[in-house]
């Protein structure tokens, strides 16, 4: 049997271990915050799309240390943060023919893990989703889950495509990707825009910020694109276009920066703004709406701190 564990299983975490758990795969979990609950009960897992499951993890746990046995895959779901150390997390269970599948947000987050691993397959793992933790145990899939998944720095391994037709059993569109670090850039033209709105708005769901500042939405997801091409990951024509759309016809959505700022919680503000910042600095492609976005989120990231 193939052995899953899920390093940060909250919503997108729990979500997706579910999904493999459902497709046969034996899947532990890690998590802090929901640990006696997890333990006690397991999740509920409420799909719009899907339907309702409970999902029983086979090791529920607080720390990756405690595995026991020999993961095939470790599916790392947590947020990109300065303040978390995504390899220390993972080392203590990271074994010889383990692979390291990242699900996480952000640009320029892949080096930190090749660099730690180099003898391990590493995966970055794109979820096109909307999906939320709505209380200890709970997750709440709205709509989408589509997942790409590819090698690092590029190509398809078999490990990798064994991954995405278990996905793609459990009732989701699991694709393998030759160029994930291009599907990269090609989430960060959504996230960019949408995540920091939300909070900068004072917590505006997806639909409000569209119809009422499609103009700025615009321009932010043009500047992502620019950036992108500079960066020698060209994206398609009409990526912007097709964002909109899909914006317009999903449900009203609280985006995760949002819920974190709610929370409490530290921002993705650097893996997605910052980074890609940093990028088009390096690169000398201008980026106006997004350096003024980005120091709007460090202003807002100081009220925070308070």
């Amino acid at each position: 049997m193939i052995k899953v564990l899920v390093i940060g299983a909250g919503a997108i975490g729990a979500f997706y271990g579910a999904l493999l758990a459902k497709a046969g795969a034996e899947v532990s979990v890690v998590c802090r915050s929901d640990y006696n609950q997890v333990k006690q009960h397991g999740f509920i897992i409420d799909s719009h799309p899907l339907g309702r499951w409970h999902f029983t993890p086979a090791q529920v746990l607080k720390n990756a240390a405690d595995f026991e046995g020999t993961a095939d895959y470790i599916l790392l779901c947590t947020k990109v943060i300065p303040a978390l150390d995504r390899v220390a997390l993972l080392r203590p269970a990271v074994a010889k023919n383990t692979a390291i599948v990242f699900i996480q947000n952000g640009v320029d987050i892949e080096q930190e893990l090749l660099t730690a691993f180099p003898n391990n397959e590493v995966v970055s793992g794109l979820a096109f989703i909307c999906c939320n933790r709505v209380g200890p145990g709970e997750i709440l899939h709205l709509a989408y889950g589509r997942l790409a998944l590819g090698n690092l720095p590029n190509g398809v391994s078999p490990k990798t495509a064994q991954l995405c037709e278990l996905f793609r059993q459990s009732g989701i569109d699991g694709n393998a990707t030759e160029n994930i670090v291009t599907g990269r850039w090609q989430k960060c033209v959504w996230n960019a825009p949408f995540n920091p709105l939300s909070v900068l708005s004072g917590g505006l769901p997806t639909l409000d910020i569209l119809k009422t500042q499609e103009s700025l939405v615009r321009s932010i997801m043009q500047e992502v694109c620019n950036i992108a091409a500079a960066s020698g990951h060209p994206l398609p024509d009409d990526i912007v276009n097709i964002n909109i759309a899909h914006t317009y016809a999903m449900p009203p959505y609280k985006t995760s920066m949002l819920l974190d700022y709610e929370n409490g919680q530290p921002m993705e503000t650097e893996a997605i703004l910052g980074n890609t910042l940093r990028a088009a600095q390096r690169l000398g492609v201008a980026a106006p709406h997004l350096e003024s976005v980005y120091a709007l989120m460090k202003l807002r990231e100081l009220k925070l701190s308070d």
